[in-house]
């Protein structure tokens, strides 16, 4: 809504006059032009009168005036600002008597850069936060990612907008060779403002204070490139109400926001568009066009990081009979893509370590060893576990990590690299044992997982030989912090096993598998063949009978839910044969058990019970309760689809008795469920019949056992054409078909 009285003259009335004539409110106007409503309101009623020139661009812009119109809103605009003042006296810092030279319009930005592309979003969120008075603007991101050519491309668009002129230094946070002195800046930018060299103060404080008094008035524009630190920044600020300080780091620089109210712009890499714009501002437009897909190809192997996409142009520049997909496919070998991007001096490597450089030993040695993460993400206990830390230390370090752009946290306690920053960590030397560590802290986690989504349950395996504990494991309170951790890590823990086979460390291999278990269950139908098989793969390479008997039980068990019934029983043929061997008689009752499910798939129900009768005495034999309930729990299963109700009623009651602890749910207790209310609806008990199905359905729900409501639901629907069942059942079969 508009406020205030336009003013009756001036620069304010000439702007309400085109706003209103444009049909536009004051609020419409100033997101336009990227201003506040405030200042807006200010303008129109007289307040300010003489904006700065592009602030009145912007408002121009936004109206969409013609030329002549704009000009003659700037010239109105001219009028109200205030002129500088005329050096007739020495500046307070310098001595009696002696005059400071008059200034014309310094401008010590260095030249545009060549081949700029893209980041519109970037330039306009610096514009943005370059609108208001005395503003600090904080450019930040990553090594390369190209924050001096942004802030350089736009304050050479942006010339105009700064009369007084434009001055820059390179801090040099990040070199070799150290940052600049403080009083070594100031001697630069004092002479532009027009201090004669022999004026200029020999303290630097002294020096500081006159450079702030000589901004105080003047439009400037002030770039402080590659900043170090907040410390570095704070006495170069000119603090004049019309100039803008604009800051690059690859430092977060929280201080600077805390005391200079500095307004942070991301710099990220660029997208796949943008990327292959770049290559063809280094190469020609022709070049690239007449490898579209390999160009493509290109940005991605180079991570989007412009200083890459820069070095392999540079590298097709100087060959060029070598074609775009020739350098793709040396870029593709990850143990050279870095030293293809490196061009003498210049590349990523030297990016990086120069920026590793400034970080404590502790924190340089913590990203050393998160090259050796097998996944994509690390939360504190994967990156303690591979540093041999605790996970305080080892998040402290990852903080001071994500600050500099080492690591990216994509989410509250998970940290990413970018690729080219995890071959850097990659090639740095650690010790041998931190891809054991890390596996090791998997199969620790998976445990503890694996009891708190199935309490009760058999322990899955001994640990290795070997192990190596970490220093504190991930507590889980219930099933739901269980199934997070799984769905999140599940892509991390599928890219650990892959990386266990490939060193050898067979044992480590199918028992990172076997933690997977419960996820396996629930997602039964979610493609795990090719991870087991893995993990078969290992413990037979092992010579794992233990190991081989386990995983082909769950791999068994998949292949019959993916209706490969004759695959399912040559696999769980060979488990039974292997665990009587070796006088295992729980791994035996569980290769029966899943025998017994392939054999019910093909109708053979009969046998299918009598294998469960046996897994039920082996069990009591071994006097493992946790088998004997499973097999009686599929007993009662077998026991049901052959028509036998009262059977059926009687085993899941029995089954049900062993472990049942009130307020609990578990896989086999809502299988369980589902066989009672069938069995009562077999024998004529609608009533209890459905209030048992209901039971077993609203559990599998609540704790995220999709295949199990399916299963209790597609039962109700059978006694019951109710419209909301359709609507759970529906929801329960897209949630299970849906990849976790």
């Amino acid at each position: 809504m508009d406020s205030g009285t336009p003013a009756t003259g001036g620069f304010g009335a000439l702007l309400h006059g085109l706003r209103t004539g444009a049909g536009l409110s004051q609020e419409e106007l100033a997101h336009g032009a990227g201003v506040s409503v405030r200042a807006l309101s200010s303008m129109e009623r007289g307040h300010t009168r003489g904006p700065q020139r592009r602030t009145v661009q912007a408002l121009a812009a936004a109206l969409g005036l013609d030329a002549v119109a704009a000009q003659r809103l700037e010239h109105t605009a001219s009028l109200g600002r205030p002129r500088p003042a005329r050096a007739t006296q020495a500046p307070p810092a310098a001595a009696a008597g002696d005059a400071v030279a008059p200034a014309g319009v310094p401008d010590l930005l260095p030249r545009a850069p060549r081949g700029f592309h893209g980041r519109a979003t970037e330039l306009d969120a610096l514009s943005r936060a370059a609108a208001d008075e005395a503003p600090v603007c904080l450019v930040v991101g990553p090594a390369g990612v190209g924050k001096t050519a942004l802030v350089l491309h736009w304050a050479h668009r942006c010339r105009s907008g700064f009369p007084d002129g434009r001055l820059y230094a390179d801090l040099r946070g990040f070199g070799d060779t150290g940052g600049p002195a403080l009083l070594e800046v100031l001697r630069e930018f004092l002479p532009a403002l027009g201090v004669p060299h022999g004026r200029i103060p020999e303290s630097a404080n002294a020096a500081a204070a006159l450079f702030r008094s000589l901004a105080a008035d003047r439009g400037l524009l002030v770039v402080l490139d590659n900043a170090r630190d907040s410390e570095q920044v704070r006495p170069l600020l000119p603090g004049g109400r019309r100039c803008v300080t604009v800051v690059t780091s690859r430092h977060r620089l929280s201080g600077l926001i805390v005391t200079d109210s500095a307004r942070p712009v991301a710099v990220d890499v660029l997208g796949p568009q943008d990327g292959t714009m770049l290559l063809a501002g280094v190469l020609g437009t022709e070049r690239v066009r007449a490898e579209p897909e390999a160009a493509r190809r290109l940005a991605a192997l180079c991570g989007g990081l412009p200083l890459a996409l820069r070095v392999a142009g540079a590298r097709l520049a100087q060959r060029p009979g070598w074609s775009l997909d020739a350098m793709a496919d040396e870029l593709s070998d990850e143990t050279r893509r870095l030293s293809l991007l490196d061009v003498e001096d210049t590349g990523v490597r030297a990016a990086l370590r120069v920026t590793l450089q400034q970080l404590p030993s502790e924190v340089s040695r913590q990203f050393a060893h998160l090259g050796r993460h097998p996944g994509t993400h690390v939360d504190r206990y994967a990156a303690a576990a591979l540093a041999d830390t605790d996970p305080a230390a080892a998040e402290t370090a990852l903080e001071r990590l994500a600050v500099a752009h080492l690591v990216t946290e994509t989410a509250p306690g998970r940290w990413t690299m970018h690729d080219l920053v995890r071959l850097y960590a990659r090639s740095l030397d650690v010790g041998p044992d931190a891809l054991k560590r890390v596996l090791d802290h998997f199969i620790a986690t998976g445990l503890a997982a694996v009891a708190a989504a199935e309490p009760g349950n058999e322990e899955c395996f001994p640990l290795p030989p070997d192990f190596l504990p970490p220093a504190a494991v991930r507590e889980f309170g219930d099933r739901s912090a269980a199934v997070a951790w799984y769905a999140a890590e599940r892509d991390d823990l599928t890219l650990a096993v892959a990386a266990a086979h490939a060193a050898g460390l067979h044992g480590r291999t199918w028992r990172i598998v076997m933690t997977l278990w419960p996820l396996i269950v629930w997602r039964v139908r979610d493609g795990w063949v090719p991870l087991l098989e893995t993990g078969l793969a290992a413990a037979r390479a092992g010579a794992d009978r233990y190991g081989e008997s386990r995983v082909l039980n769950v791999l068994g068990w998949v292949l019959i839910e993916e209706g490969r019934i004759a695959d399912a029983l040559t696999r769980l043929g060979a488990a039974c044969a292997l665990a009587s061997r070796a006088g295992d008689a729980v791994a035996e009752a569980n290769a029966l058990i899943v025998l017994a499910v392939a054999q019910a798939a093909l109708g053979k129900l009969d046998e299918a019970a009598e294998g469960c009768e046996r897994a039920v005495e082996l069990s009591r034999r071994a006097e493992d309760r946790t088998i004997e309930r499973l097999a009686t729990q599929h007993l009662a299963r077998h026991r049901a689809d052959a028509g036998n109700w009262r059977q059926a009623l009687d085993t899941a009651t029995e089954a049900l008795a062993f472990d049942d602890r009130p307020g609990t749910s578990d896989v086999p207790r809502i299988l369980l469920l589902v066989v009672r209310g069938e069995a009562l609806l077999g024998l004529g008990d609608e009533a209890e019949g459905l209030r048992q199905l209901d039971l077993a359905a609203r559990e599998a729900e609540s704790c995220g056992y999709d295949d199990g409501a399916v299963r209790a639901l597609r039962a109700l629907l059978r006694a019951s054409a109710d419209e909301g069942l359709q609507a759970r059942y529906e929801a329960a079969v897209a949630r299970l078909t849906t990849r976790t």
